[in-house]
């Protein structure tokens, strides 16, 4: 027998959502939350089968369908190909969760060319074209949220050239979503996460202590704090174009 766990509102009953990069962190955590919403859910994932595969289960576990769709963002006929991989799936899409991104980190005379075309592609081109397509396939409400980076708010220091540049270039997307759909009825909003325990950067590792320091806070925020955020985005009908800081008050 199969034991299934309520919605926490049932805010997102019936609606279809589509998570890129929802294998770890923050996107497996929005995934999960937002099928404890009621939402079905779609993730894309790269290397990591078998983690969302896990996700998979975990969405599941709360009565959801899900599927875990391999999509690279940094392939143009990928990313926007997810859209329509996840209508197939589950029979639309209301929500898209922009997660997917890649951080490349260092002094600006070290970084590559393959390294900003990298970056580049991934967390501003493949966010372009998922968004694209979604906005020709969503209905009135349908919701386009983006995941930041508390570096646009405030750089604390070297070695995020091109991260803040690429993450940057997201806010105007979003306030240029905002307009260009609104009469549609559809919204679009960021969020900036200050630093968030995942595997990538967790709350104990070598440089956690420095990055606690620099919030108001005193501490990592975790991946729950982050998604429910975008949860509350997901079901919000009068807010679009805004950003919103999830950062511990790390730009205060």
């Amino acid at each position: 027998m199969t034991t299934t766990h309520s919605t926490a509102n049932g805010s997102l009953n019936g609606k279809v959502a589509l998570v890129t990069g929802g294998s770890r962190g923050i996107g497996a955590a929005t995934a999960v939350r937002l099928a404890r919403e009621g939402a079905d859910v779609a993730l894309t994932y790269v290397n990591g089968k078998e983690a969302a595969e896990d996700v998979v289960r975990r969405v599941e576990a709360f009565g959801r369908r899900a599927v875990a769709l391999r999509a690279d963002s940094a392939d143009p006929a990928e990313a926007a190909g997810a859209v329509e991989r996840t209508a197939e799936a589950l029979g639309g899409l209301d929500v898209l969760v922009n997660n997917a991104g890649v951080g490349v980190l260092g002094p600006l005379e070290g970084l590559s060319l393959t390294d900003v075309d990298r970056v580049l592609a991934v967390n501003v081109r493949g966010v372009f074209l998922t968004s694209q397509a979604a906005a020709a396939r969503m209905p009135s409400g349908g919701r386009i949220i983006t995941i930041g980076t508390c570096m646009t708010q405030r750089v604390p220091g070297p070695g995020g050239t091109l991260y803040a540049t690429s993450k940057s270039a997201l806010i105007g997307l979003t306030k240029a979503l905002a307009r260009e759909l609104g009469s549609r009825g559809i919204t679009a909003n960021i969020v900036h996460p200050g630093p968030t325990d995942t595997d990538m950067n967790p709350a104990d590792g070598p440089y956690a202590p420095a990055q606690a320091e620099m919030t108001a806070l005193g501490r990592f925020g975790t991946a729950d704090e982050v998604a429910s955020t975008v949860a509350y985005l997901a079901g919000a009908d009068y807010v679009t174009g805004a950003e919103f800081a999830v950062d511990g008050g790390h730009a205060a």
